[in-house]
């Protein structure tokens, strides 16, 4: 009885609160990458790039690489500590690059020339692991063993980064009204009126909150 009422105890004791949850709400590889910063506008940001482990999670999730790559990378990163923690380095030096360049260009500000460098830089790298293939009368961009290489998250996330540059999507490229996220995504909604990274988050949140000092007001 005793070693029952320790394991129903010990089921009621809290839990230790897992890492947030990536989401996918930019409409763009390169800004959901760029989103992976909740509350960053305010004085307490949580990254959610915490480790390598993370980014390869967020890379398997958002479908930059595959399943099978991304355990394989795991794997090179538990043999290759230091390399692992460079490549952390380099993939948050572009999610903050690609955050500014594209929150500079949704806002109509000047365009900051470090973070346009920083995505250069990353873009040609990339370029020389990508290659065109046929497959049946068809051709198509692959990356060439990215299997055995610490960045090669950040292979289609700079890829994804230049084809919007020079999209027409571009000028559709938008900042979450709220204040507290900021979050940045491509609306694509009829009238390109779309305010909130998320509706049912940031939308309801800010709708609760107006709805509070109305009530307050009045």
């Amino acid at each position: 009885m005793y070693d029952r009422l320790r394991t129903e105890l010990s089921q009621l004791k809290p839990k230790t609160p897992s890492e947030p949850p990536f989401e996918f709400s930019g409409g763009d590889l390169c800004l959901d990458f760029a989103d992976t910063v909740n509350e960053r506008t305010t004085d307490h940001p949580v990254d959610l790039l915490s480790s390598y482990a993370r980014l390869l999670q967020w890379g398997e999730e958002a479908g930059a690489i595959t399943t099978k790559t991304a355990e394989r990378l795991r794997h090179l990163a538990q043999q290759s500590e230091p390399e692992a923690r460079t490549a952390l380095r380099k993939a948050v030096q572009l999610r903050d690059a690609l955050y500014d360049l594209f929150a500079a260009l949704s806002l109509g500000d000047a365009v900051p020339g470090e973070a346009l460098a920083t995505v250069n830089t990353t873009v040609r790298q990339a370029s020389q692991h990508a290659e065109i293939v046929q497959n049946q009368g068809t051709f198509r961009w692959q990356w060439i063993n990215p299997e055995s290489n610490l960045d090669a998250v950040l292979w289609p996330v700079s890829r994804a980064a230049s084809d919007l540059l020079s999209s027409q999507e571009l000028i559709y490229v938008r900042q979450c009204a709220a204040d507290d996220c900021a979050w940045l995504f491509v609306d694509k909604t009829k009238n390109h009126r779309r305010r909130w990274c998320d509706m049912k988050i940031c939308g309801n949140r800010d709708k609760a909150r107006r709805y509070y000092h109305k009530k307050k007001a009045g």
